[in-house]
């Protein structure tokens, strides 16, 4: 079976565990602000970057230093992982659901506009799959109406949109580092803020509210990085950009072989990093079928939007989200991550096109 993703994990990472398991200093330590610093530096165009325990975390606490709270409304989009709209809740705002383009499967600018109410503060954009969304777009709808831009780079490391990298496209960004990401730290995730204030309220948060060991000044979480898990995500670091090349030209040779499929669209002025290679079929469940049974691994993401999910759906009943449905109808991810040979590729587009057609 060719898996549709698979931790890269190698002696680098296994050293640079062993150097800090010999250290005897295993938490949040010299490791974790290295990690900051070089992850700021490659990945986000110097913005200060505050490591925590994971990408929900992350979202939460990026939501909470902005003062999002209860009262609030945070637009998200319902096409993507249940966190985004879980780390709205957390924080006592409430989630309310956009739309999404159709072509690149992120928050539609318009959709987002006729949402704004008079309780909302923020919108959280998913950079979905490995593309960013339209910023530009919703940076329009949020300065018309005096609203926050947040980012869910989740998926995105590296991507770009019209010249500026994500994690700099709002006031404020969060990124992953689960197993499948397309970088990993085991568990773990990162803030990423242009406001050094909101970065210190972060890192009060994610300590227990305390910056100097037992003087406490707020309320906060233990929400916290370790120096393991730092260790192995600078090894990863490194490694990122010619992975992301990988992942490039495995999604190219796939744009250009499939039959049958409707292949990725790339914003104009994007750079997409294909968390995942995801198309369209009308006839999804058979595709997908066919294609684990001849040994090419395949995922859905997402096949239940969250507003239909059960800690939602009741809240959203009447709400119309027609791409978002259709989407969840018609999308299969394929594997396109630097796991794979270019021999893998061949069989995935083999494997597709005779599915596709059958």
């Amino acid at each position: 079976m060719i898996p549709i993703a698979r931790p890269l994990i190698g002696e680098e990472e296994r050293a640079a565990v062993d150097r800090v398991m010999c250290t005897g200093n295993l938490a949040q330590g010299a490791e974790v602000a290295a990690f900051e610093q070089e992850f700021s530096a490659m990945a986000c165009d110097g913005r200060t970057a505050v490591a925590v325990s994971n990408g929900t975390s992350a979202i939460h606490l990026l939501l909470r230093a902005h003062g999002i709270g209860p009262g609030d409304e945070v637009i998200v989009p319902s096409f993507t992982f249940v966190a985004t709209a879980n780390a709205v809740r957390h924080v006592g705002a409430t989630p309310v659901f956009a739309d999404i383009d159709p072509a690149t499967f992120t928050l539609s600018a318009d959709s987002v506009a006729a949402t704004v109410g008079p309780r909302t503060a923020a919108v959280l954009a998913v950079h979905l799959y490995g593309q960013a969304a339209d910023v530009l777009a919703l940076e329009a709808v949020c300065d018309r109406h005096g609203l926050a831009l947040f980012e869910d780079a989740a998926q995105a490391h590296l991507a770009a949109a019209d010249g500026r990298p994500t994690g700099t496209l709002g006031a404020g960004a969060t990124f992953s580092f689960y197993p499948t990401k397309n970088m990993t730290t085991g568990e773990g995730g990162m803030v990423v803020v242009d406001d050094e204030k909101v970065a210190r309220t972060v890192r009060l948060l994610r300590n227990q509210g305390m910056e100097h060991t037992y003087e406490h000044e707020i309320v906060g979480f233990n929400e916290r990085m370790t120096d393991i898990a730092a260790a192995i995500g600078r090894v990863q670091l490194r490694a990122l950009p010619r992975r992301t090349e990988i992942r490039q030209a495995h999604a190219a040779r796939l744009d250009a072989a499939l039959e049958g499929v409707i292949v990725p669209k790339v914003r104009e002025g994007n750079v997409h990093v294909y968390h995942q290679y995801t198309v369209r079929a009308e006839a999804r469940d058979a595709l997908a079928a066919r294609l684990e049974s001849s040994g090419v691994q395949a995922r859905v993401y997402y096949p239940t939007p969250v507003h239909r999910l059960a800690p939602y759906v009741d809240a959203a009943k009447h709400l119309d989200l027609p791409e978002t449905d259709r989407a969840a109808a018609e999308v299969v991810s394929l594997p396109v991550g630097p796991h794979l040979d270019d021999h893998d590729v061949d069989q995935v587009i083999q494997a597709v096109n005779k599915a596709s057609t059958s």
